[in-house]
């Protein structure tokens, strides 16, 4: 077995819902795609005594704990995490925290790898099942939403062109909507029409898959458009606008006029 190991895993762009209007007996569906940067690097050691340092370290000793109790593990360790994705960015931080503690625990002690069992116990997963898979691939994934308390099947993962650049613009004085606060602006929103939701689903089958797979980003960049376009009207009563931040809602509308899509 090992004394230490190392896990990397990188961020992701959740690109959207597939069906926010729940009545075809499955919920949600996503689209998502990793990037190579930002990253959670951390690294997991045998110790005398449990210590967990580096960014988000009251939460990832949360997950160690959680994670060595459902396994039955004994024992102290060490965990530094020498990076972390930005939290509430839309970056999926708190999922691939949760994985990679998971994950390097497993490694460390010779148990096999299992993501979708780490996300049932650490309660991640539950709307969307992108940042699991992704976590496991990259690439692009799409997933087929949750019919129960399952974790969603995942329907497509395709790989994505190395050449492909991603633009993130960030407010790093806004923080986006999570936990319980995200639960609720959920729960007050009406279910989203059909023909939204279908439209939503062609762009993805039609066109966004296929501009991967032809190496085509204009015309995924413009599907991407789209779909954030009838999200961000949906969302708007509970984040107050189609952007959550003022700043950002500037910043892509330059971006917008300079030619830029997604």
């Amino acid at each position: 077995m090992h004394e230490a190991v190392e896990v990397v895993s990188s961020a992701r762009l959740h690109l959207g819902f597939l069906d926010l209007s729940f009545t075809r007996g499955r919920r949600f569906g996503s689209i998502g795609m990793a990037l190579d940067a930002p990253e959670t690097r951390l690294v997991l050691a045998r110790s005398r005594e449990t210590v967990v340092r580096g960014e988000d370290a009251a939460r990832a000793q949360r997950h160690l704990e959680t994670v060595a109790a459902h396994l039955g593990l004994k024992g102290s360790h060490a965990l530094t995490i020498a990076s972390a994705i930005p939290a509430h960015s839309g970056l999926g931080s708190g999922t691939q925290l949760a994985l990679s503690v998971a994950s390097a625990l497993r490694r460390l002690h010779g148990l096999p790898a299992n993501p979708g069992q780490d996300a049932r116990v650490l309660g991640r997963g539950r709307r969307s099942g992108i940042g699991i898979f992704l976590f496991q691939q990259g690439g692009l994934v799409v997933d087929g939403g949750h019919r129960n308390d399952e974790l969603p099947p995942l329907l497509a993962r395709m790989t994505v062109p190395e050449d492909w650049r991603v633009l993130l613009i960030q407010d790093p004085a806004h923080r986006g909507l999570s936990g319980a606060r995200e639960s609720e602006a959920f729960a007050g929103l009406p279910p989203l029409a059909d023909r939204l939701t279908e439209r939503i689903c062609r762009l993805v089958l039609m066109q966004a898959l296929p501009a991967v797979a032809e190496d085509d980003l204009p015309s995924f960049g413009a599907a991407v458009t789209e779909m954030q376009r009838i999200a961000g009207d949906y969302f708007a009563p509970a984040q107050g606008g189609q952007f959550t931040s003022p700043a950002i809602a500037e910043a892509l509308g330059h971006a917008s006029e300079a030619g830029t899509t997604g």
